[in-house]
This record gives C-alpha cells, sequence and structure tokens, in this order.
C-alpha cells in the first residue's frame, strides 16, 4: 500500500508532486517522490535529496519548492528504517540498520530503476548529515553518474570527547554482540521536543513545521537509534575517513558546516573537507545543524553558495 504524502497547512505539498514505492530486490520498500521543475523550459537536471537520520520527505517541502522553482527536477525517498519506508525490526519506533552498506545498496538501486529511467540528467546530490555520510561511502561508485555533490552538516564525528566517543561505540558492539543490537543506545521513543533549547534550528516557525507532520502522521517518527545503528555508523565515518577511500571521492564536492551544531562535528567536517582533493567548503557561522529548517539568513547563505556551485542556477557553467 503507498503512504501517501502527508500535507499540513503550514507545509503543502509541492506541485505535481507523484509518490509511490519502489520494491528492493530484499522484498522492503522505499516511499518515494519525484517533482517536476517549474516553468515551461526543460529542466536544468535533477537533485537527489538525502535525508538525515530520522527524517521524511515532508520536512523537504519547502527546500523542494526552493530547488525545483531553480529549474531542476526533485527526487527523494524514504530511507529503509524510517519515514513511510519499510521498518526493520518489530519495534518500528526504533532507529535500526545493520550495516551502512544496506543504505549505499538502497542508493544505487534507486538511481539505477528511479532516476536514470524517470530524471533527466545531469544528477546532483543534496544530503543532510547521515544522508550525507551515506553519499561520502557510495560516491566511488557515483563518479561518472552524479556531476557534483553539496554536503551539508556531513556525520563525521560527534562532538564529545574521545573517550566519551570510543566508551559509546565499543558499549555499543558489546550490546550488539549480545545479541542486543536492537536495544535503544541514544534517547528512546520519539517525543516532541520544546522549541527552547533544542539542537537542531534557531528558527521557531520551521522547528515547529517538521513537528505538525510528525502529530498528524506519527507513523512517519522516529525514536533514537539503536546500538546496531551505532555501529554501523562508527564503521561507515571510520571507512570515509581513511586516506585511501578520500583518495577515490572524484565528484566535485560542496562541503557546507554549521558554525554552531551541537549535532555532528563542525571540526571533523572542516578538516575532512580540506584533505579531500575536489571539495570546496563553506562554514555558516552561527547556524545550528538543521541548516535547510535554520532562519532565512542562514539559509540564504546557503543557497547563495548552491547557486554559485551548481551548474546552471548561478554564474558558473560547464
Amino acid at each position: 500500500m503507498i503512504q501517501s504524502l502527508v500535507e499540513t497547512p503550514s507545509n503543502p505539498i509541492p506541485p505535481g508532486a507523484r509518490a509511490d514505492n519502489l520494491a528492493l530486490p530484499d522484498g522492503k520498500q522505499l516511499r518515494y517522490a519525484i517533482f517536476p521543475a517549474a516553468g515551461s523550459r526543460p529542466p536544468l537536471g535533477t537533485v537527489l535529496i538525502l535525508h538525515g537520520r530520522s527524517e521524511c520527505i515532508e520536512k523537504y517541502f519547502e527546500t523542494i519548492i526552493d530547488l525545483t522553482a531553480r529549474g531542476f527536477t526533485v527526487a527523494t525517498f524514504d530511507w529503509r528504517g524510517q519515514g513511510a519506508s519499510s521498518r526493520l525490526i518489530r519495534d518500528a519506533a526504533r532507529g535500526h540498520i545493520g550495516s551502512f552498506d544496506q543504505y549505499t545498496a538502497d542508493l544505487e538501486y534507486v538511481f539505477e530503476t528511479l532516476l536514470l529511467p524517470d530524471c533527466r540528467g545531469p544528477f546532483y546530490i543534496l544530503a543532510h548529515s547521515t544522508g550525507a555520510l551515506v553519499a561520502l561511502l557510495a560516491s566511488p561508485r557515483l563518479s561518472n553518474r552524479i556531476r557534483r555533490m553539496v554536503l551539508i552538516s556531513p556525520l563525521l564525528d560527534v562532538p564529545t570527547t574521545r573517550f566519551r566517543r570510543n566508551l559509546a561505540t565499543t558499549l555499543a558492539r558489546t550490546l550488539r554482540l549480545s545479541g542486543f543490537g536492537s536495544a535503544y543506545m541514544v534517547a528512546g521513543p520519539h517525543r516532541i521536543p520544546p522549541f527552547e533549547g533544542n539542537i537542531l534550528t534557531s528558527d521557531e516557525v520551521r522547528f515547529n513545521r517538521q513537528f505538525e507532520t510528525l502529530e498528524h502522521a506519527p507513523q512517519l517518527a522516529l525514536g533514537g537509534p539503536t546500538a546496531s545503528w551505532i555501529v554501523a555508523a562508527a564503521k561507515a565515518g571510520h571507512q570515509v575517513n581513511r586516506p585511501e577511500f578520500m583518495e577515490t571521492i572524484r565528484i566535485p564536492t560542496l562541503i557546507v558546516a554549521a558554525g554552531a551544531d551541537r549535532v555532528v562535528s563542525t571540526p571533523a567536517i572542516e578538516r575532512y573537507a580540506l584533505q579531500l582533493r575536489n571539495a570546496t567548503l563553506l562554514t555558516i557561522d552561527g547556524a545550528q545543524h538543521e541548516i535547510l529548517q535554520e532562519k532565512d539568513y542562514y539559509r540564504e547563505q546557503f543557497f547563495a553558495a548552491f547557486d554559485a556551485f551548481i551548474p546552471g542556477t548561478g554564474a558558473e557553467t560547464d
């Protein structure tokens, strides 16, 4: 059964949306949506949006409108285990994955079976947090197909001490090896946090809008990550940080860091960007983790960089 897109008065579905389920080879399903470029001219290409952990298509409606207005077709999907895609364990509220290789396999399958047949190139990736880490993992195999990537607040490390990070990873590995990989490792069941003191955005209107959607459709919500998810994320982060792996990333990439990020480590992102051969770095001072859900002042800085980097939207051409 297709999970339709959910709209609220403050978050309408972008015009022309087409949503459906994509059957995967292992029997799971991904909910996807495609949004046509605005205007009568042929689209400039297709932007594939890759979500962060616990996110869903509805969270990106405003950004989708921004991109289609620029002349792009936009495609996006809910990762397995979240949104309206197949959940992976009995307690569907837990953020679970066995390996990030499952994410990269799904990304490649979406590209082969959905984007190539149904969408116009050139193809670009716009990815946030966990989605940005998956994009880096998959980039060696997508280097001849994706023209450019824009990665926002990629999950490369967390802002804590090395001791605490290693302790948490060791505990998560121990739980998984002991048969408790589906146990909550951080936080617990989904709850709507208060705006005051949140670590996602300084924009109260956008903050409330995203949680209004989850109040209307609680089946889209996701709780904290499991021990297995933590182990898988740590392994993926280690892999993309290996110098020999970084040498294989050939896609020109704009990496955007949030200067006031308390979810992922901005210094780790900045170090990483400086080591990549084809990367450009922008740190938006004062912005919190979810730059696309931030105040206009921060979003405008992001889109100015996006327009300068993605051919066809700014002065640059390929």
